[in-house]
């Protein structure tokens, strides 16, 4: 009989993979996300960025009218200055004071003053110093004073907490905006998100879930990019179905 053709294959170690697919489609969200909005009210008097735009951390985002915490702080300002040179003035007098108060009980111990003329520089002396300290003081409350308009002016300025793009702006240059009180959802004048990481949602069935674990590797297709796949990671499982 004639030789039966045979077809030889090389056998190879190779990978098997075991996969699980999600039951209906996902949801893609940024993994940081922060709507904004200024700590008080007020008038928009600069907005230097756009919708879609990329802005680095710390990047102004919206201000609104500031002029009278601006006149505030300057104000705080001269303050210390003033309260400054009270204190080196008080200070420097005390001093002085402070010096006289013991010349005037060494000429006392060898008899050449009086004891009252003694104890009345150092009552002085000790006067100066007190009002020196009170100057002192006064000149720390300023500086207290100085913070706290600074405080004030920086609530005015919204910035941007990390590097992202601006994904809306509620508001125009002129109008009025107001906080975001907690329990009432009112729109944020900033919509913020950080684009360098992406959080996919995906719903899986409850019969696959013991083969889930955190830290898998995961495979992701996009309709907006077919054919390509970008890689994951399985971060959190939800706890409940």
């Amino acid at each position: 009989p004639k030789p039966v053709a045979a077809v030889l294959w090389t056998v190879e170690k190779g990978r098997v993979e075991a996969t699980v697919a999600n039951t209906r489609a996902a949801s893609v969200s940024a993994c940081r996300r922060a709507k904004l909005s200024p700590s008080q009210g007020g008038r928009i008097v600069a907005l230097p960025v756009r919708e879609g735009q990329r802005v680095a951390a710390g990047q102004v985002l919206l201000e609104i009218w500031n002029e009278d915490l601006g006149a505030q702080l300057a104000l705080a300002r001269a303050q210390v200055e003033s309260s400054r040179s009270r204190a080196e003035q008080s200070c420097r007098l005390a001093e002085v004071a402070e010096h006289e108060a013991a010349r005037a009980q060494s000429l006392h111990l060898r008899g050449f003053v009086s004891l009252e003329r003694a104890e009345r520089s150092a009552s002085e002396a000790k006067a100066s110093r007190a009002g020196c300290e009170a100057a002192r003081a006064e000149g720390e409350q300023a500086q207290a004073r100085v913070r706290v308009a600074q405080a004030e002016l920086s609530r005015s300025v919204l910035k941007a907490p990390f590097a992202g793009v601006v994904a809306k702006i509620n508001g125009e240059l002129g109008e009025q905006t107001t906080p975001s009180p907690p329990g009432i959802p009112t729109p944020p004048a900033i919509d913020l998100i950080d684009d360098r990481c992406l959080y996919v949602s995906a719903p899986i069935d409850e019969i696959d879930l013991p083969a889930i674990r955190i830290g898998m590797q995961a495979r992701i297709s996009v309709d907006s990019f077919p054919g390509r796949r970008f890689a994951g990671r399985v971060r959190r499982i939800a706890p409940y179905v």
